[in-house]
């Protein structure tokens, strides 16, 4: 496996999980290429589950890629439109790019860019333009190989990258409140920044520090915490795209992007999309207005259907 074909996705969790069947695709278009990912080195445990991928490139972001070997065979951008992104391949001189276009590289051919399609749409059709088969469908990962730090629990994921997208938190608290009120066992997650926002929420539903999981389990105990649970209750963030991958029931607020844009596919059932139909600006430093408009009577109205329903995973 001497010839390359690099691909660029220097991005989160729900990036990669939207990521995965155009990397399966591009796995077996080029069966014996090694296929390197450049991607953030924390995504290395949820890499190895997707099965398409021979070496993960720690790459933090944009402007970061540093490509030790002869130029690839291939460079694939599935990290946006550019122009960043495109300099960063362009840099390690492949035979061929597969990307968008822009402008600013006039001479490079490439797909013109839509707003308009869903994250998982948009590489599936970059592949297609390349004549490569593609599975839009090919989202489901393998139960992760390591125990789940709660069987069976309901997992509530509170924050998000940014806070137009954050639920807030004292509605998060009256949510777990009556599930643990109805006899369900339910544990808080996020990132180390986020365990004060996991604890402050635990404190308000009167729920000890066992149950905020924030900062202490790792992506790979995460993945392993979300595969094995009753239910998962989160806004638009990795952990619901986690829920995807693993067929885990799901409730999903979401707010100011719509479910049509970063969504489970519609035709999996088990995952529940709350949306008032406001579109806003993902990256806004207050909460959307649409995303507020979701009150806690329907949000645990769906918990509560989703867990007596015992949808089963898949």
């Amino acid at each position: 496996m001497a010839v390359t074909v690099l691909v660029l996705r220097a991005l989160g969790i729900g990036d990669l999980l939207t990521a995965v069947p155009a990397l399966r695709a591009l796995r077996a278009a080029y069966p014996d290429d090694r296929l390197v990912l450049a991607a953030p080195d924390g995504l290395r445990d949820l890499v190895a589950l997707v099965g398409a991928v021979d070496e993960l490139l720690p790459t933090a972001g944009l402007g970061q890629l540093a490509w030790p070997g002869p130029p690839p065979k291939l460079a694939v951008n599935l990290h946006g439109s550019g122009p960043e992104s495109l300099r960063d391949l362009l840099a390690t001189g492949p035979a061929a790019l597969l990307a968008h276009h822009h402008p600013d590289f006039p001479g490079v051919p490439g797909l013109a860019w839509r707003d308009d399609l869903h994250e998982v749409d948009r590489w599936c059709r970059l592949l297609e333009y390349a004549r490569l088969d593609v599975d839009r469908t090919a989202l489901r990962l393998p139960v992760p190989p390591g125990p789940s730090p709660a069987p069976d629990a309901v997992v509530v994921h509170p924050g998000a990258a940014f806070p137009a997208r954050r639920w807030p938190p004292e509605r998060f608290a009256r949510v777990v409140g009556d599930l643990v009120a109805a006899g369900h066992r339910v544990v808080l997650t996020g990132s180390a920044g986020e365990r004060d926002l996991a604890r402050g929420i635990a404190e308000r539903a009167g729920l000890g520090e066992d149950a905020v999981l924030a900062g202490r389990t790792g992506l790979a105990g995460l993945a392993a915490l979300v595969a094995g649970a009753s239910l998962v209750v989160c806004g638009d963030t990795g952990a619901g795209h986690l829920a995807t991958a693993f067929g885990t029931p799901s409730v999903l607020l979401f707010g100011p992007t719509p479910p049509r844009l970063w969504g489970p596919p519609p035709s999996a059932r088990q995952h529940v999309v709350l949306w008032t139909g406001n579109v806003g600006d993902p990256h806004g430093g207050e909460p959307d207005e649409g995303l507020l408009l979701l009150s806690e009577e329907r949000v645990l109205a769906a918990a509560r259907a989703a867990l007596e329903a015992r949808v089963p995973h898949g």
